[in-house]
């Protein structure tokens, strides 16, 4: 499932963060392909680096940072598919501090689950994983435009943002206790930041959003 964006209502306010996030993105990722794998190591978290107290600003630039050219095109569709109501919801200032705070725990988290891994930690799934999280808490019933694919079949379809983000974060927990199972590593899939991601989006919400707007139904005609 692809999310596109929220059919039941539109931000306010112009997505200014979440813009200008997807820009920071994208000019990293512009780098990255300017400067090679000695860029992407050096800004790129490796966690027993950060237990032995080296790089630790590491942990903030490896929020933007990609390692390919689905990854970043997955994590941007994602993070303008909730991102800009979750901002109109906060306000930009406090949506920029949860974004980051949530990217900072989601990392942290993934350092945690294995400190001795000398395996590259990158992206911003985990930051987006909080925005995915105060959706859910903020606006279950909205209707997500979403591209649906199941092996050939292929359709656009409306699913409740609850659901959608259900199922998405039941997969991260079923292939992270599937991984850890079994013994082994991530893979470069950073299952432990999406699932605190989503958690501490979920708990913290409330604490970041202003007061309640009413809901902005979008009529495309």
């Amino acid at each position: 499932m692809i999310p596109l964006q929220d059919e039941t209502r539109r931000p306010a306010r112009f997505p200014i963060v979440t813009l200008a996030l997807i820009a920071l993105n994208a000019a990293a990722f512009i780098l990255e392909l300017a400067n090679g794998d000695a860029f992407v190591d050096r800004w790129s978290v490796v966690p027993a680096d950060i237990i032995a107290g080296q790089h630790p600003i590491t942990i903030l630039t490896a929020l933007f940072m990609h390692a390919s050219w689905s990854h970043i095109l997955g994590n941007m569709v994602f993070l303008w598919a909730f991102g800009p109501e979750i901002e109109d919801a906060m306000n930009p200032a406090r949506y920029l501090v949860f974004y980051l705070a949530g990217g900072l725990l989601s990392m942290a988290a993934q350092i945690g689950i294995d400190p001795t891994s000398t395996l590259p930690n990158l992206g911003a799934s985990g930051a987006i994983a909080a925005v995915m999280g105060a959706f859910l808490v903020t606006y279950p019933r909205d209707k997500i435009r979403t591209i649906l694919i199941i092996g050939f079949f292929v359709r656009i379809t409306f699913i409740p943002a609850a659901l959608l983000i259900g199922f998405w974060f039941l997969t991260q927990l079923v292939s992270f206790g599937a991984i850890t199972g079994a013994g082994g590593e991530e893979g470069g899939v950073a299952y432990m930041a999406h699932i605190s991601g989503v958690i501490f989006g979920a708990a913290a919400a409330r604490l970041f959003e202003g007061p309640r707007r009413p809901a902005r139904p979008w009529d495309p005609d």
